[in-house]
């Protein structure tokens, strides 16, 4: 059994995502948003690290699967993407978790398989995938959506005779 979280940075939303594979089969836990609602980008920074603090001492992961920062049309709007999701990935290594970093399409592309799947596409098979019955919220979806790519991605590795996987993925 292993827990992992899937995190979809944002600097006024950031999606997580909680699932737990066991053999072949992932099983949703919880999901949800953190939202900072400040405009201090500091005090942003500091509610998405706490957040998820909370969220990993509650749920213990031991993996995580996170979204890369993409390059986006406004300087600005990339800095802050990338400070968020800085604050995550701190969160995550400060316990001691394994983070494996995924682009967008990596992961669309391995819950949905189609690279370039529309957001409410992810939402609907993250939903079939993990037999949840609601739909998450956008950014919920698409955190789970990661961690179910890095339960696929890890077994692979696994699979292919990879060694330490452990080290491959700090």
């Amino acid at each position: 059994m292993t827990i992992i979280i899937g995190i979809d940075p944002g600097s006024r939303l950031t999606g997580y995502g909680i699932i737990e594979k066991k053999g072949n089969k992932c099983f949703f836990l919880d999901a949800g948003t953190i939202r900072t609602e400040s405009d201090e980008m500091p005090i942003r920074l500091k509610r998405i690290y706490e957040g998820l603090k909370r969220i990993i001492d509650f749920y213990q992961p031991t993996e995580a699967g996170v979204e890369k920062v993409f390059l986006a049309h406004n300087v600005d709007t990339a800095l802050k993407l990338g400070q968020a999701r800085g604050a995550a990935v701190t969160a995550l290594v400060t316990h001691n978790i394994s983070v494996a970093e995924y682009t967008a399409r990596q992961i669309k592309q391995s819950v949905v398989g189609f690279g370039a799947a529309e957001k409410e596409q992810v939402q609907q098979m993250v939903t079939r995938l993990l037999n949840i019955p609601v739909i998450p919220q956008a950014d919920a979806a698409d955190a789970l959506a990661a961690a179910i790519c890095h339960a696929h991605t890890s077994q692979t590795l696994l699979k292919l005779g990879h060694a330490s996987l452990r080290g491959r993925l700090r």
